[in-house]
Protein backbone atom coordinates (compact mmCIF):
# COMPACT_ATOMS: atom_id res chain seq x y z
CA UNK A 1 0.00 0.00 0.00
CA UNK A 2 1.31 3.56 -1.04
CA UNK A 3 0.66 6.20 1.78
CA UNK A 4 0.10 10.05 0.39
CA UNK A 5 1.82 12.62 3.08
CA UNK A 6 -1.18 13.09 4.29
CA UNK A 7 -2.00 9.63 5.02
CA UNK A 8 1.69 9.20 6.45
CA UNK A 9 1.57 12.29 8.34
CA UNK A 10 -1.83 10.94 9.90
CA UNK A 11 -0.14 7.22 10.89
CA UNK A 12 2.97 8.85 12.46
CA UNK A 13 0.53 10.99 14.59
CA UNK A 14 -0.79 8.51 15.56
CA UNK A 15 1.80 6.46 16.31
CA UNK A 16 3.45 9.33 18.78
CA UNK A 17 -0.30 9.38 20.21
CA UNK A 18 -0.57 6.04 21.24
CA UNK A 19 1.30 5.68 24.48
CA UNK A 20 -1.50 8.54 25.44
CA UNK A 21 -4.09 5.99 24.69
CA UNK A 22 -2.37 2.93 26.14
CA UNK A 23 0.12 1.57 23.74
CA UNK A 24 3.05 1.80 21.39
CA UNK A 25 4.01 3.99 19.12
CA UNK A 26 4.17 0.19 16.64
CA UNK A 27 0.80 -0.25 17.42
CA UNK A 28 -0.75 3.32 17.47
CA UNK A 29 0.51 3.20 13.18
CA UNK A 30 -0.88 -0.30 12.58
CA UNK A 31 -4.41 0.89 13.86
CA UNK A 32 -4.23 3.97 12.14
CA UNK A 33 -3.07 2.20 8.52
CA UNK A 34 -6.27 -0.20 9.13
CA UNK A 35 -8.45 2.98 10.01
CA UNK A 36 -7.69 4.68 6.59
CA UNK A 37 -7.42 1.39 4.35
CA UNK A 38 -10.37 0.75 2.45
CA UNK A 39 -10.15 -2.40 2.42
CA UNK A 40 -8.50 -5.23 5.28
CA UNK A 41 -4.04 -5.45 4.91
CA UNK A 42 -2.37 -8.56 5.27
CA UNK A 43 0.10 -8.74 8.61
CA UNK A 44 2.90 -8.40 5.53
CA UNK A 45 1.31 -5.37 4.00
CA UNK A 46 1.15 -4.19 7.56
CA UNK A 47 5.09 -4.66 8.00
CA UNK A 48 5.63 -3.52 4.44
CA UNK A 49 3.81 -0.19 4.27
CA UNK A 50 5.35 0.70 8.01
CA UNK A 51 8.79 -0.79 7.39
CA UNK A 52 8.42 -2.69 10.64
CA UNK A 53 9.05 -6.71 11.03
CA UNK A 54 6.60 -9.40 10.64
CA UNK A 55 7.38 -10.12 14.78
CA UNK A 56 6.34 -6.80 15.48
CA UNK A 57 3.29 -6.73 12.98
CA UNK A 58 2.24 -10.46 15.15
CA UNK A 59 2.56 -8.53 18.52
CA UNK A 60 0.75 -5.36 17.48
CA UNK A 61 -2.05 -7.63 16.56
CA UNK A 62 -2.21 -9.65 19.59
CA UNK A 63 -2.37 -6.41 21.38
CA UNK A 64 -5.38 -4.63 19.16
CA UNK A 65 -7.03 -8.38 19.15
CA UNK A 66 -6.73 -7.96 23.28
CA UNK A 67 -8.44 -4.10 23.16
CA UNK A 68 -10.84 -6.17 20.69
CA UNK A 69 -10.13 -2.69 18.03
CA UNK A 70 -10.01 -4.92 15.32
CA UNK A 71 -11.72 -7.72 13.38
CA UNK A 72 -9.81 -10.35 11.49
CA UNK A 73 -11.27 -11.42 7.74
CA UNK A 74 -10.32 -13.96 5.23
CA UNK A 75 -10.58 -13.78 1.16
CA UNK A 76 -11.44 -16.80 -0.88
CA UNK A 77 -8.91 -18.73 -1.72
CA UNK A 78 -6.12 -17.16 0.26
CA UNK A 79 -4.99 -18.51 3.11
CA UNK A 80 -3.81 -15.10 4.60
CA UNK A 81 -5.69 -13.32 7.84
CA UNK A 82 -6.66 -9.96 6.90
CA UNK A 83 -7.46 -7.28 9.03
CA UNK A 84 -9.52 -4.43 9.42
CA UNK A 85 -11.18 -2.13 11.83
CA UNK A 86 -13.64 -4.13 14.29
CA UNK A 87 -17.07 -1.30 14.17
CA UNK A 88 -17.51 1.80 13.87
CA UNK A 89 -15.59 5.61 15.09
CA UNK A 90 -17.63 5.58 17.84
CA UNK A 91 -17.34 1.75 19.04
CA UNK A 92 -13.63 1.93 18.83
CA UNK A 93 -14.29 5.28 21.31
CA UNK A 94 -15.27 2.87 23.70
CA UNK A 95 -13.56 0.11 23.41
CA UNK A 96 -10.76 2.41 24.33
CA UNK A 97 -12.30 4.23 26.65
CA UNK A 98 -13.41 0.64 28.25
CA UNK A 99 -9.83 -1.05 28.45
CA UNK A 100 -8.35 1.93 29.85
CA UNK A 101 -11.16 1.91 32.86
CA UNK A 102 -10.01 -1.97 33.24
CA UNK A 103 -6.59 -1.53 32.89
CA UNK A 104 -6.28 2.47 35.20
CA UNK A 105 -9.25 3.50 36.74
CA UNK A 106 -10.61 -0.08 38.11
CA UNK A 107 -7.31 -0.87 39.89
CA UNK A 108 -6.76 2.58 41.43
CA UNK A 109 -10.58 2.35 42.93
CA UNK A 110 -9.89 -1.09 44.17
CA UNK A 111 -6.41 0.52 45.93
CA UNK A 112 -8.71 3.19 47.47
CA UNK A 113 -11.40 0.80 48.88
CA UNK A 114 -8.84 -1.38 50.55
CA UNK A 115 -7.60 1.90 51.90
CA UNK A 116 -10.91 2.44 53.77
CA UNK A 117 -11.39 -1.02 55.18
CA UNK A 118 -8.80 0.13 58.56
CA UNK A 119 -9.98 3.01 60.66
CA UNK A 120 -7.35 5.48 60.71
CA UNK A 121 -4.73 5.37 63.26
CA UNK A 122 -4.25 9.08 63.80
CA UNK A 123 -5.23 13.03 62.29
CA UNK A 124 -2.82 12.86 59.59
CA UNK A 125 -4.38 9.37 58.00
CA UNK A 126 -7.56 10.41 58.96
CA UNK A 127 -7.02 13.35 56.47
CA UNK A 128 -5.05 11.18 53.66
CA UNK A 129 -8.06 8.63 54.09
CA UNK A 130 -10.47 11.88 53.28
CA UNK A 131 -8.85 13.09 50.48
CA UNK A 132 -8.46 9.54 49.04
CA UNK A 133 -12.36 9.37 49.91
CA UNK A 134 -12.54 12.52 47.74
CA UNK A 135 -10.85 11.14 44.54
CA UNK A 136 -12.50 7.90 45.02
CA UNK A 137 -15.95 9.81 45.00
CA UNK A 138 -14.89 11.55 41.92
CA UNK A 139 -13.37 8.68 39.98
CA UNK A 140 -16.96 6.49 40.68
CA UNK A 141 -19.08 9.41 39.57
CA UNK A 142 -16.74 9.79 35.99
CA UNK A 143 -17.43 6.37 35.72
CA UNK A 144 -20.92 5.99 36.04
CA UNK A 145 -21.21 8.59 33.98
CA UNK A 146 -19.35 7.32 31.03
CA UNK A 147 -21.08 4.19 31.70
CA UNK A 148 -24.06 5.71 30.56
CA UNK A 149 -22.56 7.91 27.64
CA UNK A 150 -21.53 4.38 26.23
CA UNK A 151 -24.99 3.13 26.06
CA UNK A 152 -26.16 6.16 24.25
CA UNK A 153 -26.62 5.69 20.34
CA UNK A 154 -23.53 7.21 17.99
CA UNK A 155 -26.86 10.21 17.33
CA UNK A 156 -27.84 10.65 21.04
CA UNK A 157 -24.06 11.20 22.15
CA UNK A 158 -23.19 13.74 19.12
CA UNK A 159 -26.18 15.59 20.24
CA UNK A 160 -25.54 15.68 23.84
CA UNK A 161 -21.61 16.58 22.88
CA UNK A 162 -23.24 19.59 20.34
CA UNK A 163 -25.52 20.62 23.60
CA UNK A 164 -21.88 20.93 26.36
CA UNK A 165 -21.48 24.47 25.96
CA UNK A 166 -25.44 24.88 26.55
CA UNK A 167 -25.32 23.31 29.38
CA UNK A 168 -22.72 25.32 31.16
CA UNK A 169 -25.08 28.23 29.93
CA UNK A 170 -28.33 27.03 31.51
CA UNK A 171 -26.40 25.47 34.64
CA UNK A 172 -24.68 29.47 34.98
CA UNK A 173 -28.13 30.96 34.10
CA UNK A 174 -29.65 28.37 37.06
CA UNK A 175 -26.66 29.25 39.45
CA UNK A 176 -27.50 33.22 39.14
CA UNK A 177 -31.29 32.84 39.54
CA UNK A 178 -30.44 30.84 42.38
CA UNK A 179 -28.57 33.58 44.29
CA UNK A 180 -30.91 36.26 43.24
CA UNK A 181 -33.55 34.27 45.34
CA UNK A 182 -30.93 34.07 48.09
CA UNK A 183 -30.68 37.84 47.87
CA UNK A 184 -26.97 37.31 47.20
CA UNK A 185 -25.61 39.52 44.31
Amino acid sequence: MELTDKMQAFVMHCGEMGSRWGFNRTIGQMYALLLISEEPLSANELSQTLHISRGNVSMGIKELNSWQLIATRHKPGDRKEYYQPAGSIWQMANRVFEQRRKREIDPTLSLLRDNFLDEPRDQQERYAQQRLLEIHDLLEMITEWASELQRLSPEKLSTLMKLGAGVSKILDFRDKLSSKERGES
